[in-house]
């Protein structure tokens, strides 16, 4: 969870507390943004390079796991944040069911250490983690040079991204494809993204 996100799902919880008739003060909003500046910086002074390449998705029961990708699955069919859903339970002391022990167990800053490609490492299917507009990927050379797709090492891997998503069908089946854009400027289509290119993209690599 960036530091873009926490602030986004405090003042969404700021918010709700203003239309419950519950405002909080300016002091007190920006007592609880510091605390999330702090707690942000900290986290990622405090991860190594060997936390970065740990799945925290590995400390989860295979229940937790499911549960954990069910939820997240449920929110974002409805392109909504289950980070910013958890939070907002967490500030309302409300219980936030099958995810509950999140909070209870292991806390804000495990929380903001999962990232798309942990998630995504048990989503065989890709049928929880879906790209979304604005989603950063990293692409392959192999998108506009031949490269074999069995030797990955020989891969250039470029950070981009996802400025549209949409699908094209034929009288056989549909298919999922997104437009990218590379810091350069050059813009890309993923056709298939999710059956023949899939071998050209990636979540980055945490």
């Amino acid at each position: 969870m960036t530091k873009a996100e926490i602030e986004a799902a405090l003042k969404a919880a700021f918010s709700q507390c203003d239309s419950t008739g519950c405002t909080l003060s300016d002091q007190q909003q920006q007592i609880l943004l510091k605390v999330a500046e702090v707690l942000t910086q900290d986290l990622c002074e405090s991860l190594s390079e060997n936390t970065r390449a740990t799945n925290p998705l590995d400390e989860l029961s295979s229940e937790q796991r499911q549960a954990l990708l069910q939820f997240v699955g449920e929110f974002d069919q409805d392109n909504d944040s289950w980070k910013t859903q958890i939070l907002n339970d967490w500030l309302h002391g409300r219980d936030s069911g099958s995810v509950q022990f999140i909070r209870d167990r292991y806390g804000l800053q495990w929380l903001a250490t999962i990232q798309p490609a942990h998630l995504a490492a048990y989503d065989q299917n890709a049928s929880v983690v879906k790209v979304k507009v604005g989603d950063r990927l990293e692409v392959s050379s192999g998108l506009w040079e031949w490269v074999p797709t069995t030797d990955v090492d020989q891969h250039e891997w470029l950070l981009c991204t996802v400025i549209r998503v949409f699908e094209t069908s034929d009288s056989e089946r549909a298919a999922l494809n997104c437009t990218v854009r590379l810091s350069s400027g050059l813009e890309y289509d993923i056709n298939g993204m999710y059956d023949w290119n899939r071998f050209y993209w990636r979540w980055p690599q945490v």
